[in-house]
């Protein structure tokens, strides 16, 4: 008998992939962790029933997050990752020899044990001796650290799994722009604006952004395993333009699968509905 990993994505819409094997099914403390093998998208890490991430298109969704804001801050030395426990945004952070320091903050390390075994080229980078490793509340640590950064990424799993609920709210956005250097940019996983479970989330998290920061807005990529395939990612800021242009030579020698300038100009360019659903 043939075995599917189906997950729901919207009321009557399923997203169904035949699964060869099961690599790893394991209860963490906070979550189901899933690794799967399929054909068509390789291996799939699968947090409490939802995709995470794919082989396949995984490049896609770590690529955005990172050098989007990266190729715009003037002089970054300093990163933070909330989440992340994969280690695709640290991969691609540290391609950027400019910075100095990336902190990673995952609550749950057996979901970097778990990419560690099992996706070894997303995890590459955590091991770059600029990466500190920290297994502790992403939330607690945004309250009480001292330090402060150029860039913050919040690559958290959804709001209604896991132990990603509490990265959605005011109180957390404003922690973050305490430790938000001058010049910095905060992004985060912004859900999908297409099917209204998700854009529900969208409208309020983006709405709680902007009592935040000055400067608010999305930012669009197309990632074939998420809901509807478009996602949006949140680019917030005190003082840096979604729309300035991209420090001279940031990206050299820096290869990218998604990636380009053109792609980063033209991802600010949103839907007519998606511009509603914001307003």
């Amino acid at each position: 008998m043939d075995l599917w990993h189906t997950e729901r994505q919207s009321e009557g819409t399923d997203l169904r992939i035949r699964v060869e094997k099961i690599l790893c099914e394991h209860q963490s403390p906070y979550q189901k962790i899933q690794v799967i093998e399929t054909r068509t998208f390789g291996r799939i890490l699968v947090v409490d029933g939802y995709i995470m991430m794919t082989e396949k298109d995984e490049f896609i969704y770590h690529e955005m997050i990172v050098h989007v804001p990266m190729s715009v801050i003037r002089d970054p030395k300093r990163a933070l990752v909330i989440g992340g426990g994969d280690g695709g945004a640290v991969r691609e952070l540290v391609r950027h020899r400019c910075l100095e320091k990336v902190d990673l903050v995952e609550i749950d390390g057996e979901v970097i044990e778990a990419s560690k075994r099992f996706f070894p080229s997303v995890a590459s980078g955590l091991g770059d001796p600029r990466v500190t490793v920290h297994i502790e509340d992403g939330i607690r640590f945004v309250a009480e650290t001292g330090d402060t950064y150029d860039l913050i990424i919040i690559d958290s799993t959804d709001p209604f799994t896991g132990p990603g609920e509490g990265l959605f709210t005011e109180k957390f956005y404003r922690d973050c722009d305490r430790i938000l250097n001058k010049g910095g940019i905060l992004v985060n996983q912004h859900e999908s604006p297409y099917y209204e479970e998700n854009a529900s989330v969208v409208r309020e998290m983006h709405g709680k952004m902007k009592r935040v920061f000055p400067i608010c807005t999305v930012y669009q990529a197309y990632i074939p395993t998420y809901p509807s395939g478009h996602w949006l990612f949140g680019f917030a800021s005190k003082d840096v333009s979604p729309s300035g242009d991209a420090v001279p030579g940031r990206m050299d020698g820096i290869e990218t699968g998604y990636f380009n300038e053109e792609v980063r100009a033209a991802s600010f360019a949103l839907p007519n509905y998606v511009k509603e659903l914001l307003e």
